[in-house]
This record gives C-alpha cells, sequence and structure tokens, in this order.
C-alpha cells in the first residue's frame, strides 16, 4: 500500500513549537492528526485510502482555476455561465466551476486587470456580464501555460515508470 509522509512541528516538554519550519500533520480529510502520539514522533505515514479524494480534486482544480478560466477566454469573450458550462464540457464532465466558486473568482481577475468584464443586454433575454481577456491576460496566460506544460511534464516523468 504507497504511503504518504507527513511532518509534524518538533515541540518541547512545554508542548510549544520548537521548529515552526517543519509543517503540522494534517490529512488531506480536512482533519488535524491522525490519532497517533504527536509527542513522540516527528514523521508518521498515512495510508494513500486515507486522503479524501473530492478535497485533492478541489485543490487541483483550486491551483489551476485561472488557467482555466483565461484559456477559454482566449477564443472569444463569453459571459459566466457559458465559462462553466464549456469547461465542464471540454473536462468530460470531470471540473465544475459553481456559481459561488466562479464568480468571485471572476471578480478577481478583473481586478487585477487579466479580463475586462462588460455588460450586455439583448432583446429577451437577460442582462449578462461577458468577459474577455485583457493584453496583461494573455501574457500572463502565456506564462501559466508554460508553467502548467512543466509541471506536468514533470509529475509525468515522476509517476510515468519510465525509470523503474
Amino acid at each position: 500500500m504507497p504511503l504518504a509522509i507527513m511532518t509534524a512541528p518538533t515541540t518541547n516538554d512545554e508542548n510549544k513549537v520548537t521548529n515552526p519550519k517543519r509543517i503540522a500533520i494534517r490529512r488531506l480529510t480536512g482533519t488535524v492528526g491522525c490519532g497517533v502520539d504527536r509527542s513522540c514522533l516527528s514523521t508518521y505515514y498515512l495510508p494513500m485510502t486515507d486522503i479524501d479524494t473530492r478535497a485533492l480534486d478541489r485543490e487541483l482544480k483550486r491551483g489551476s482555476a485561472e488557467l482555466l478560466i483565461l484559456s477559454v477566454l482566449e477564443a472569444r469573450p463569453r459571459h459566466g455561465y457559458d465559462l462553466s458550462k464549456l469547461i465542464h464540457a471540454r473536462s468530460g464532465g470531470q471540473l465544475t466551476f459553481h456559481i459561488d466558486s466562479l464568480y468571485p473568482l471572476l471578480y478577481r481577475l478583473e481586478e487585477r486587470g487579466w479580463i475586462k468584464g462588460t455588460w450586455v443586454e439583448k432583446p429577451d433575454e437577460r442582462r449578462r456580464r461577458f468577459y474577455k481577456l485583457t493584453a496583461e491576460g494573455r501574457r500572463v496566460l502565456a506564462q501559466q501555460k508554460k508553467t502548467w506544460a512543466a509541471f506536468v511534464e514533470a509529475v509525468r516523468r515522476v509517476t510515468g515508470g519510465e525509470h523503474a
């Protein structure tokens, strides 16, 4: 069974952290601790089966959300619901952006100057805010694509088995 190594901070007799640079044990399920006496050990081994895949999916999506939004806007301006539908469709249903997380992200990207939103009203339709990529957003997107490609390639080299 594969194991994940997680380190805990070193503590002294008064249970105060003496080495704050080391991270505390935290299972990916979102709960702190693992039922092991932390005062005795600084490293624990947790079975990978204990990892909550929904939490992992959420973290992966959070780390790539800007790249996804900017990439979809690269072709043409779109409104929020359209962005959500397109990401869902292109990912084969694996990625879903709910309104409660999508719009705050769009507002942040707009504040950074990476996208620009414009209200559009069409006859017999509700008013919608369309977002388009700015010149700065294109520059950021190009850099994020390079960074993501390098990351994916590094993960592939580690997990690909070609060095076994």
